[in-house]
C-alpha cells in the first residue's frame, strides 16, 4: 500500500469506528444476537455509519486544519500535516458520504433519517456547538444515543429507555473525561492555543461533573439490571462496569489518555479484557434460555 493511501486512509479515522459498535446494542439486547438476517442488517448499518462518520472526521479536520496545525496531537493528522490535500479531502468526503446514505436508504427510511440527523449534529458541533460550553458535551453524547437508536430501527427493534439513559451517562462521562485532558494539554502547550470553551472548563469544575455522571452511571446500569433485565443474573455484571469506570478513570489521571478514547478501547489490555467478559456474560445470562 502506498504512502498517500495509507494517509488518505487514516484520514478517515478507522480507530474512532469502534463507537459505531454501539449500533449492535438493540440487535444483542433485544435477544436477537443469533437471526442471521438480522445480523446482515446491523453489519450493513455498521460499514454505514462508518462511511458516514469518517465524513463527518473529514468535514471537521477541513474546518479545524489551522488550528490542529499548532496542537501537540493534531498536526500529525493528515491534513494538519499536508500528507492531504484539501481536493483530494474534499472528493474522498463527497464519495464517502453518498456511498453512506445509499446503504442507509437501502436499510429503511428511518434508518436514513437518523444518518442525516447525526450528521447534521456532527456539523453544527464542528461549526458551532463545540465552542458552547456544556452544549458541546451534550452534543457528543447525542451521537452516541444516535447510534443506538439507528441500530435499533435499522433492525426494526424498540431501544429500551434504560438502554439510552445509560448510554447518555456513560458517553457524558468520556465528553467530560475529554474536556479535562484537553484543558490540561491547553496549559502543557506553548503553542496550541485551545479552543475558547476550554477557559470555562477548570479542572476542578470537570472533576465535579465527572464525579457527579460516574455515580450517576453506576446507579443507572445497576437499576437496570434490578427491575428492567430480563434475569435478575444480570446484576453479576455490574462489577465489570464499575470496574471499567474505574480503570479508565485511573488511566485519564495518569497516563493522559482522555482526549482519545479510542486509544484507551484498543491498546489498554485490562480494558479490553473486562469489555470481553462484560459482553461474554451479557449474552450468557440473557440467552441462556435460548442456547
Amino acid at each position: 500500500m502506498s504512502t498517500k493511501a495509507v494517509d488518505l486512509f487514516l484520514m478517515l479515522r478507522p480507530k474512532q469506528w469502534t463507537k459505531n459498535l454501539l449500533l449492535f446494542a438493540g440487535l444483542i439486547f433485544s435477544l436477537n444476537l443469533f437471526v442471521e438476517n438480522l445480523i446482515r442488517i446491523s453489519l450493513l448499518a455498521f460499514v454505514s455509519f462508518c462511511l458516514l462518520s469518517s465524513s463527518v472526521y473529514i468535514v471537521n479536520d477541513l474546518i479545524d486544519m489551522e488550528e490542529d496545525k499548532k496542537h501537540p496531537l493534531k498536526r500529525h493528522r493528515p491534513l494538519a500535516a499536508g500528507k492531504v490535500g484539501v481536493g483530494q479531502a474534499m472528493t474522498v468526503e463527497v464519495v464517502l458520504l453518498g456511498i453512506s446514505l445509499f446503504l442507509a436508504w437501502r436499510i429503511g427510511t428511518l434508518f436514513l433519517i437518523l444518518g442525516l440527523v447525526y450528521f447534521a449534529l456532527c456539523l453544527a458541533y464542528s461549526l458551532w456547538l463545540k465552542y458552547t460550553v456544556i452544549l458541546d458535551v451534550f452534543a457528543i453524547a447525542l451521537g452516541f444515543l444516535l447510534r443506538v437508536a439507528a441500530g435499533g430501527v435499522a433492525i426494526g427493534v424498540v431501544v429500551s429507555p434504560w438502554l439510552l439513559i445509560c448510554t447518555l451517562l456513560i458517553s457524558l462521562f468520556l465528553a467530560l473525561a475529554k474536556r479535562r485532558q484537553e484543558s490540561i494539554n491547553l496549559g502543557n502547550s506553548s503553542t496550541w492555543q485551545g479552543r475558547a470553551v476550554l477557559e470555562h472548563y477548570p479542572i476542578p469544575y470537570l472533576d465535579q461533573l465527572i464525579s457527579i455522571v460516574t455515580a450517576a452511571t453506576i446507579l443507572a446500569y445497576s437499576l437496570y439490571t434490578f427491575t428492567a433485565s430480563r434475569s435478575p443474573l444480570y446484576m453479576l455484571t455490574i462489577p465489570f462496569v464499575i470496574y471499567g469506570i474505574f480503570r479508565y478513570l485511573y488511566l485519564v489521571h495518569n497516563d493522559a489518555l482522555g482526549e482519545n478514547p479510542e486509544e484507551i478501547l484498543l491498546s489498554d489490555w485490562p480494558t479490553i479484557i473486562n469489555i470481553i467478559l462484560w459482553v461474554l456474560a451479557t449474552v450468557l445470562i440473557l440467552y441462556m434460555d435460548l442456547i
